[in-house]
């Protein structure tokens, strides 16, 4: 076996390991926020340090050479801040819409249960330029991410990727991000 195929068989089963420790790891609840959706949670994954650290890990590897992390409200804060800690850089923190002072960027999107707006200031933080890796938890219908992209777009980032814990592949929300590459952890 070549060095490239031994590398390639071990990041398959990385990927397999790392999938099976967020499978394990989280809680499904029926009818949540809205009747008809199956909620992913995984608050339990992120209260576990030795599944926490291995998301961290897997998603430091994918955001490696980022010069600055932005991380989604709310749980790809707790993500984004890991990571960026990890690989030495900054996390810009893309807000839910009213909760940063003004003047900030702002892009309204639509969700799989309703709509929302997210921000990031406008001000003192330069993005020109800028290689930013978004992070989040979960990719739905794509609705955040795509938005969060369009949001970094026009603050002038150069949005290189973005990467998830889990896709809920169904949903197809890739669609909505393309063409941003997009790394998921594990799809369902």
């Amino acid at each position: 076996m070549s060095g490239d195929e031994r590398s390639r068989e071990e990041q398959t089963s990385s990927a397999r390991d790392i999938a099976a420790v967020i499978a394990s790891l989280t809680r499904e609840v029926s009818d949540f926020p809205s009747p008809g959706i199956q909620f992913k949670d995984l608050t339990p994954l992120l209260a576990d340090p030795d599944g926490f650290a291995a998301v961290t890990e897997a998603l430091a590897e994918i955001a490696s050479g980022a010069e600055l992390i932005a991380a989604v409200d709310a749980r790809g804060f707790l993500l984004g801040g890991a990571v960026a800690t990890r690989l030495g850089t900054g996390v810009l923190a893309v807000r839910k819409g009213g909760k940063l002072p003004p003047p900030v960027f702002s892009k309204t999107y639509t969700l799989e249960y309703g709509s929302a707006t997210l921000e990031i200031p406008a001000e003192g933080i330069d993005l020109a330029g800028r290689s930013v890796v978004i992070i989040d938890d979960v990719l739905a219908t794509g609705g955040t991410l795509a938005a969060t992209a369009r949001l970094l777009d026009d603050a002038g980032a150069a949005v290189t990727t973005a990467a998830v814990v889990l896709e809920l592949a169904q949903l197809r929300g890739r669609d909505a991000v393309a063409p941003l590459p997009v790394s998921s952890l594990r799809q369902v």
